[in-house]
């Protein structure tokens, strides 16, 4: 509770940049923690639409960037355009980050952080909500690399019902798997409480 009230706090603290040099800085410093290609529409998503940096500056950071090879555009295997840093930005982000709090610098690499675990959770995890006579069945698949290792439906009485119980799942799709197993394994036959003296 305390930590999400920090982050709160931290979000408060930390406006959207309106700024092209603290911009450029950040996505630097994002490219050189990850250290791996971020897909251009990921990193929209991570800047933009997390409310850390603002449209406009955001677009004129990216076409400067790419202007003086800080950045460098890549294809990734499936043949989505991703930014990788050259050897200039690598040098801003070693150089510069000092020029943006700690605060930007923490929120960006946050919010990738959780973007990223939220694409592998919806990889790894899909649900669907299936129309019922009376109600809905979420149905919620674990995928694995060669069979589904949970394959199961939950009845929900409305959608508004099944959707939330679908988002409650994906927070933590692998501790809700692990629940099922643990009560599965710790399941006992039920006992009967009979007095047989009589017999």
């Amino acid at each position: 509770m305390q930590e999400e009230n920090l982050f709160k706090m931290s979000e408060m603290a930390t406006p959207p940049v309106m700024e092209t040099y603290t911009a450029s800085i950040l996505i630097c410093y994002l490219l050189y923690k990850i250290d791996r290609p971020i897909e251009r529409s990921h990193l929209y998503d991570i800047a933009v639409s997390s409310n850390i940096i603002n449209y406009f500056f955001y677009q004129e950071s990216i076409s400067y960037l790419e202007k003086n090879g800080s950045i460098i555009q890549t294809e990734t295997a499936d043949g989505k355009t991703a930014y990788v840093l050259a050897e200039n930005g690598i040098q801003c982000a070693k150089q510069l980050r000092d020029y943006v709090s700690k605060a930007y610098r923490d929120k960006m690499v946050s919010c990738a952080l959780k973007y990223f675990a939220k694409l592998k959770r919806e990889n790894e995890v899909k649900i669907e909500y299936i129309p019922i006579k009376h109600g809905y069945y979420v149905h919620v698949r674990c995928l694995d690399a060669v069979a589904d290792i949970l394959d199961m439906k939950l009845y929900a009485p409305d959608l508004t019902q099944a959707k939330y119980l679908g988002e409650q799942i994906m927070l933590n799709p692998a501790g809700f798997y692990g629940k099922i197993l643990d009560a599965a394994f710790q399941n006992e036959e039920e006992k009967f409480d009979f007095d047989l003296s009589d017999n």
